[in-house]
Parts: structure tokens; sequence; C-alpha cells
């Protein structure tokens, strides 16, 4: 880990240690001024030398491209500052984004998938939905420096559906899936904070249970697996992961079997391209996203922004890069939905961590940052007896 790294992890992990960033209005305001001096004390950075330079460069070229972007009255997005906005591009993919999906590998035990005939019309479907309303979701949590955004999305997709077969709504730990799970086939990284599956990790629950965050708090780093730790209270039986686009299964049709899992069945783990993302503030995100799925989120619902300029339908998403990002922690991403068929792009590049040994060298993305790409979700949540809380390898 770079010194860079190291400081990132703290600073992310300690997020409520600020508060006064500045709004996007605030930037746009005659006369104001946001220093970077006064940026590294409201977000805690420390740097010294050569680095103190350099990130002051790229901070000062951010704030100039995000008072450009929300110059532009056209846009249905603001974009503004934040922990990450002192971090090149690159740097922020290659640190943040360690999860990027795969194919299956042909020995996890898939859920029996509803079929697409049994889902309700998406023209009947609610008009909106928002499982945090219904008390689904835990709060937004923050991976810091540590390509663990898959282990997030699969301990909060299994929060929720816990929470949906019991009622009982319980914090779960990523670090037991950064440390204990096992990826051979180098599905979406070679594992832990270098990348791994939402599918890996709903796996691991149906053999091994799932401990709680206080049993096994979260370090941003990848360590040994700590058995000492493991107290599994909640499990699953199955899972199921929704089909790729492909010549027969059409881009409608998977936009239709993902609103269905959203409402009928809960929150939905899901996978994007969302390098694009790092300086977002609010809005219906309708960027330009590309094809390279990098990340891994939560669906927790959807709806539709009446804006000024134009009515949009959007996906409600959770990340994992803490309540100072974005809108305290979540995005609104454009969904065309019904009016004209999700865009579909090719994922030229699997190869370069996409995809597990020996898949195939492209795959089709669709939806707007890829957002329909790879879906999944957990089936059978349930608690465990006390008689069988240990943890089988």
């Amino acid at each position: 880990m770079s010194t860079f790294s190291k400081v990132i992890a703290v600073a992310s992990l300690a997020v409520a240690a600020y508060g006064a960033k500045p709004t996007a209005d605030d930037l746009h305001a005659s006369g104001y001024s946001y220093t970077f001096k006064s940026y590294a004390e409201d977000f805690n950075k420390a740097y010294s030398g050569d680095e103190l330079s350099r990130r002051e460069l790229i901070y000062n070229d951010h704030l100039k491209k995000i008072q450009a972007h929300n110059s532009d009255s056209t846009q249905t997005w603001k974009m503004g500052i934040n922990e990450y906005a002192d971090m090149e591009t690159q740097e922020f993919k290659d640190i943040m984004m360690g999860k990027k999906p795969g194919q299956d590998d042909g020995e996890l035990p898939w859920a029996e998938c509803p079929s697409a005939k049994n889902f309700t019309k998406v023209a009947n479907l609610p008009k909106s939905l928002d499982w945090r309303t219904q008390g689904a979701v835990t709060p937004v949590k923050n991976q810091g420096g540590c390509g663990s955004c898959w282990a997030f999305s699969t301990a909060e997709t299994l929060e929720s559906h816990v929470f949906l077969k019991t009622g009982k709504l319980l914090t779960l730990s990523p670090q037991e899936f950064v440390d204990c799970v096992l990826n051979p086939n180098d599905c979406g990284g070679t594992g832990g904070c270098s990348g791994a599956t939402q599918w890996l990790g709903f796996e691991y629950a149906i053999k091994n249970g799932v401990t709680t965050e206080l049993d096994y708090p979260y370090k941003a780093s990848t360590d040994a697996c700590d058995k000492t730790k493991l107290m599994p209270v909640a499990n699953i039986t199955g899972y199921c992961r929704l089909p790729h686009v492909s010549s027969t299964y059409t881009a409608a049709q998977q936009y239709g079997d993902l609103m269905n899992a959203v409402n009928v069945i809960g929150p939905t783990a899901i996978s994007v391209a969302a390098e694009p993302w790092q300086l977002y503030e609010s809005g219906v995100y309708s960027g330009d996203c590309g094809a390279d799925i990098d990340h891994a989120v939560q669906l927790v619902g959807y709806g539709t922004d009446k804006g000024i300029l134009k009515t949009k339908d959007y996906w409600l998403v959770r990340n994992s890069w803490g309540e100072g990002w974005g809108e305290k922690g979540y995005i609104r991403v454009q969904r065309f939905g019904t009016t004209a068929e999700e865009k579909c792009l090719t994922d030229t590049t699997p190869g370069d961590g996409t995809a597990c040994k020996g898949d195939p060298s492209t795959q089709e993305v669709c939806g707007l940052c890829g957002i329909m790409s790879d879906s999944s979700y957990p089936v059978g949540g349930q608690l465990m007896p006390p008689a069988e809380q240990t943890a089988t390898f």
C-alpha cells in the first residue's frame, strides 16, 4: 500500500471528523473561494513536499472541472468536492474499484431464478420504490482505500434479505468476505482488496453463514481469515444471478427482470462502470460511463425526477464511499425503461480484470454505466440458531 493509500484509508474511515465541505451551489457563488489548504484541513489530509504540490494540482484541476460542469445549465446532475477530489482518475479507480464481474465458474449452487413469464409487466409495477423507507437498508458504509466494493455489496444485500425474511436488520461483516472468501479462478480480481464478486460471497454465506461487523470489524486491508472471529448469525440457502444479454435475451428483458427483482425480491447486488462518479454530488447522473465494469454496489429502488429541464427516470443506487459522497452516499442513475431499449455497449477488455480465467474475451453490458450488466440476489435468508453458529471450511 502506498503512502497515499494509507492516508486515504484512514481519512475515508473517519468521515465523521469533517463536515465543512462546500456544496455545488457554494462553489458557483460569486466571490466564494475554497482553496486546497481549506480542503486538506476539512478532509483531514496530510501531505508534504512534492506530494503536497502534486495533490494541490490535482485538486485545482478537479475544481475547474466541477465549476465548468455546474455552469452548464443543460446538465441534470451536479459535481462537487468530496474526499476523493485530490485523487487522479486512474488512481481513484485502482484504489476504490477492485470489483469486476466475471462469468460463473460452473460450480456455484445457483438458486432457481424466477422466470420472466412469472414476473409482473413493468407497466404494472409501482412507479417508484425505495427500500430505505421500509427499514430494509443499513446506514451507508465506507470501503476506504481497499478494492472491497464487492464485499460491501454482498454484505449489504445479505443484510436486506435476512431482514425481509426475519424482520431483524443486522450489520454484517464485509471484512469477513475480504479475508475469508476464496477466489481460485480470479473472478473479478485476485480476492480481498484486489477484487472478487458478490456471487462468490453468496456462495461463502451458504456454506459458512455470516458474522456481524461488531465481531469481525472492517480494516480496509486483506488479512488471513481469522477463524476466532467467525461467529455466524445468519445465512442463506441459495442465490439467483440474472442472465447476461445475448442473442436470446434482450436488454428489454433484462430491464424487466431487474425491475421485478428489486420490486418482488428486494435490494439487489449490481455491478457498474463507476469511474466517472468520482466527483458526483447530486441529481440524476446522465453522463458517459463507458463499458468498463469496475465497481459493485446495491440497487435499492428507482423513481422519476421531475426536473426543471426534463423528467428523468432513475435507478436508486447505494454506494460504499461514505455518506460524504453523493447524495449522502447514494447516486441516482438515469433509467431509460420502457420508453426506449436500454443502451448496450461491449466491454472489450474483460481480460484486464473483468472475468474469471477462461471466460469470453468480450461481454455486452447494458443500461447507463452498465447498471444492468451483472445482477444477483440471495434467497432463503435466515437467522442461525446458536448451536449452528460455527463456520465450516
